[in-house]
């Protein structure tokens, strides 16, 4: 049984410790919403609820828009797509201030991480305080390291976006007003000890599924000491460094050696029902649980199938369905990602953007064949192609392009390279609408195509990423081949293999039907959705059909800090970043490798502002940021609603107290 069913069961009786969502309302504000008090929670069966409702804080990250508007904003690797509610933070304009306009519902406000992580932060503390007393069945080392793990995971949260915050290691039963800034080195410190604390307390493997272990918590260890080694605290971190990297490759170690990777890359997207296989799978070491049962659904499910599809409902023959999503169009790929791959040899491209899609239910005509074109044809394709292919001569084509699979002409398809279009003339920068979406989100689980609520699990951390924490380390100390032994086992596990289908595709649409994945050209039929489980690898590669099935890829590498040893795509944004230094390509190798990885995972803006290298890429690949984008970008502002309403001495800050607890730039 899904620890969420005992979640949402619970939440009524720790609704005095989880207030909603979002609270503008100021910062650790509380608000009677049961007829429960405090007092509930000096009983063993309060703090029982406590520990299982802590767990509906990591729903949060994927509970609306803030979630990666936070994270994968204003980066390399995605910009706005036709739907602007958050463009602010894409572009760095001036919108984006301590006080964020609304521009509509969807958008996130400066307050939304800070008064949430908070939220989980009290509630955190309230168990610590309450489990002292505890005399109950439960495991008292659990309900304790699970506090200990909820508090420094919110805190590391709050400073990777903010810097230093306030530490609050008291529970506040009323409001409080009189709150300072700890800096960002007593807040890390902070960190290392709460999770340090949940290690040695938190079992090895799940009393129940979903339960968090000692392992997600070395992971995030792994994480705050590398955070503590990065550029962005190099004014400080000096006398840490050396211990911190030695704690990394120890942390991350432990990981990977109990949570080894997927077999197949595609096994993470997999998603075939609720509660699945690819739910289950040992390289995942901590997810936001989500489930299909109505009855423990709350207002906040898993709302990220929404937010990187593209349109598709407008184009000839296509109309929207389960399988296909909504189209909300928030994320739009960038062409440094497209191009980031080996297009012939890195599976991780095809399995991670949908470039295929039937027409559901057209029939009529076409002009390229005599044939007709039937529900289950292709009706919408995107050919990712290289620059210097001659093929195409306008970005959108109708008709005349074939799918390979059925020789008909495919009705609408829309092309990266045209003729005469080099590596940064970008011709699908014309249109918001239109581009091969990632698809790690897709699900159709939903009862409705118009059903915001999702039913996946959200990974929020899985062992692929130790394996860079260890890469990053051993950069950071100079030993670049056993960085590159690491990253190695990311890539070769990419590879295609001998005898794989590389045309063969997957993503969570197919979960609306159990027959989706047998869906083939001759066997749909009219009202089978959009879904189709091929890519157009070999159209976008200009390869006969099936012509490199039969072999193996080699994604392998032998140096990664040397320029004249990287694939040709990392010495493109090497050369375009101006690197010289073996650290530099080194760092921008891992940098590439890891959007090759886990590209729209909810990662890359807190990876980039602390290695400091978060101006340069957006400059160089996000068209949109690089007007804006400024040094001091790397943090966020203090939101106005915390600074209007906390004191000094008794009294409401001044402008120029204001002004000193806010982040520079702000």
């Amino acid at each position: 049984m899904k620890l969420t069913k005992y979640i949402l069961m619970d939440i009524l009786a720790v609704a005095l410790a989880l207030p909603t969502m979002t609270s503008c309302s100021g910062f650790l504000d509380e608000e009677l919403t049961t007829q429960q008090n405090t007092d509930y929670f000096n009983t063993d069966e309060g703090v029982e609820s406590l520990m299982v409702g802590l767990y509906y804080n990591l729903r949060f990250h994927y509970g609306f828009e803030w979630g990666y508007t936070t994270t994968n904003y204003g980066t390399d690797e995605f910009s706005v797509g036709s739907d602007s509610s958050n463009t602010m933070w894409n572009s760095y304009s001036s919108s984006l201030t301590s006080d964020v306009p609304e521009t509509n519902v969807n958008t996130t406000h400066a307050y939304d991480v800070w008064d949430n992580m908070f939220t989980g932060i009290n509630n955190a503390n309230t168990l610590l305080e309450k489990s002292e007393s505890y005399t109950g069945t439960y495991d008292l080392n659990e309900i304790q390291g699970t506090a200990y793990f909820m508090r420094g995971y919110n805190y590391f949260r709050l400073i990777c976006q903010y810097g230093g915050v306030p530490l609050k290691l008291e529970s506040s039963t009323s409001v409080e007003r009189e709150f300072t800034r700890a800096s960002a080195e007593e807040v890390c410190a902070q960190i290392i000890s709460d999770l340090g604390q949940a290690y040695s307390l938190l079992p090895a493997t799940e009393s129940s599924e979903g339960k968090i272990t000692k392992y997600a918590a070395a992971h995030f260890l792994a994480k705050a000491h590398l955070w503590r080694a990065s550029e962005i605290n190099d004014d400080w971190n000096s006398s840490y460094k050396n211990d911190d990297l030695s704690k990394v490759i120890t942390y991350a170690t432990e990981v990977i050696n109990h949570h080894p990777l997927a077999d197949q890359y595609q096994d993470l997207w997999a998603y075939t029902e609720p509660d699945g296989a690819n739910e289950q799978l040992d390289e995942i070491i901590l997810a936001a649980q989500f489930t299909d049962d109505e009855s423990t659904k709350s207002s906040y499910g898993n709302d990220f199938h929404l937010y990187f599809v593209s349109i598709y409902r407008n184009a000839t023959g296509m109309t929207r369905d389960i399988s296909g999503g909504r189209e909300y169009c928030r994320l739009r790929t960038t062409y440094y990602t497209y191009n980031i791959y080996d297009h012939i040899n890195d599976s991780r491209l095809w399995k991670s953007f949908r470039t295929k899609l039937n027409t559901p239910n057209l029939s009529t005509s076409g002009s390229v064949t005599s044939t007709t074109w039937e529900a289950g044809d292709v009706g919408l394709m995107y050919i990712l192609n290289q620059p210097g292919d001659t093929r195409f001569s306008e970005f959108k084509i109708a008709e005349t392009v074939e799918d390979y699979d059925t020789n008909k002409g495919v009705i609408t398809t829309y092309v990266i390279y045209p003729d005469g279009y080099d590596r940064k003339d970008w011709a699908m920068d014309n249109t918001y609408d239109y581009y091969a979406p990632c698809s790690k989100y897709y699900d159709g689980s939903r009862k409705s195509v118009s059903e915001e609520t999702g039913n996946r699990d959200g990974i929020l951390a899985r062992s692929a990423e130790d394996y860079f924490f260890l890469a990053e380390a051993y950069i950071r100390k100079g030993d670049y081949a056993t960085a590159t032994s690491y990253l190695n086992v990311l890539r070769e596990r990419a590879q295609y293999r001998a005898g794989e289908d590389r045309e063969e595709y997957i993503d969570g649409g197919a979960a609306w039907n159990e027959s989706a994945l047998g869906w083939g050209v001759y066997t749909a039929v009219a009202g089978k959705g959009v879904y189709r489980n091929r890519n157009t690898y070999y159209e976008s590669n200009n390869l006969p059909l099936g012509s490199l099935d039969d072999q193996a890829s080699d994604l392998t590498v032998s140096n990664i800090a040397d320029y004249n040893s990287l694939p040709v795509e990392d010495q493109n944004v090497v050369d375009d970043l101006g690197y010289s230094s073996s650290y530099d390509i080194a760092m921008c190798f891992l940098l590439n490798e890891k959007t090759r990885e886990m590209c729209g995972e909810f990662l890359r803006w807190e990876d980039l502002a602390r290695t400091q290298t978060l101006v340069e890429r957006a400059k160089a690949y996000n068209t949109e940021a690089a007007a804006n984008i400024k040094d001091y970008h790397c943090l966020r502002p203090i939101p106005q609603t915390f600074l209007d309403q906390i004191q000094l001495n008794g009294s409401a800050l001044t402008a120029d107290e204001k002004a000193a607890m806010q982040n520079p730039g702000y």
